[in-house]
């Protein structure tokens, strides 16, 4: 029995569904039942009928799959696959920083704790943060956590002024505009599209600034057929599986997010075999961190 057959068996056994983010390795990506990006998937957390969703990713989507189901068990195969952006910012932090500013509103990237994500009125995703914030009227203050790129993306865009959290995502901050310079230079007419977690420099030297499952509906899309994508590589086999006669580049092959890397086939298989690790929230926390995501949900459907 291959490894792949043994999962599908164990999931069958436990009546689970598997969830895998855009930027896991290519074979998690295979086994699972559902990929997408962080609001694709939170959306689908909330669709599933199994009694236990197995979410390859990062500990805080597993936190926001548990939030959103609080009578399912929730398992990550990996419980070390972490982030550092939502390790950026504490509860503590954040109930400062709005004790500075009464009256503003707390809004944060999905990518937080289940701890920061209580503490604030709405949470929004690279995905849906443009039609989310725009929900706010133009006077109102808003604190940002915790990311600051994201958040000067979507403040840009609306025209208005955020009150950032100096947050950031390690894996694309390493991209340059330079890089993304180079990449054209190579390929040239390819349309460069990159997340809006990376620098501002960098998404203006692309064409795009898309969440990886915009990069995809744009990729499938667009009557373009090459592409130059400056986001971790995980989303490149969803990309060329999707657009067999389409062509993608990797901006760098250093973006790579490590955490997003450790889970593997084995500890898929391990998880579903032993039914581990099950990720909680408690009750308090989740019940005022399930009001911010369910805010943006109502807002982006």
């Amino acid at each position: 029995m291959t490894i792949q057959s043994e999962i599908q068996r164990l999931a069958r056994s436990r009546d689970a569904v598997i969830l895998a983010h855009n930027y896991q390795r290519a074979e998690v990506q295979e086994i699972a039942d559902f990929t997408g990006d962080s609001l694709e998937l939170a959306r689908k957390a909330t669709q599933v009928q199994a009694s236990t969703i197995v979410f390859c990713g990062v500990y805080f989507m597993a936190e926001t799959a548990a939030i959103l189901n609080p009578g399912k068990t929730v398992l990550i195969p990996n419980p070390d696959a972490g982030c550092p952006m939502a390790d950026m910012i504490t509860a503590e932090q954040l109930r400062a920083m709005k004790a500075q500013h009464p009256g503003a509103k707390a809004v944060c990237y999905v990518n937080s704790t289940a701890e920061v994500k209580a503490e604030c009125d709405m949470c929004v995703t690279s995905g849906n943060a443009e039609k989310v914030m725009a929900s706010f009227s133009a006077d109102q203050e808003i604190i940002f956590v915790p990311d600051q790129h994201l958040g000067s993306h979507v403040a840009s865009l609306l025209g208005r002024k955020y009150l950032l959290w100096p947050g950031y995502c390690p894996t694309h901050a390493r991209l340059t505009a330079a890089q993304i310079e180079a990449a054209r230079k190579a390929h040239p007419g390819a349309v460069v599209m990159v997340h809006p977690e990376c620098p501002a420099d960098v998404r203006a030297a692309a064409d795009r600034q898309l969440s990886t499952g915009g990069m995809c509906r744009f990729a499938r899309e667009s009557p373009d057929t090459e592409f130059i994508v400056g986001t971790e590589l995980g989303i490149l086999h969803r990309l060329q599986k999707e657009n067999p006669s389409k062509h993608f580049h990797q901006v760098s092959d250093s973006l790579i997010c490590p955490n997003m890397k450790k889970t593997t086939l084995e500890s898929l298989r391990d998880a579903l075999a032993e039914n581990k690790t099950r990720v909680t929230v408690p009750a308090d926390i989740a019940v005022r961190a399930a009001r911010a995501i369910n805010a943006m949900l109502g807002c982006a459907s």
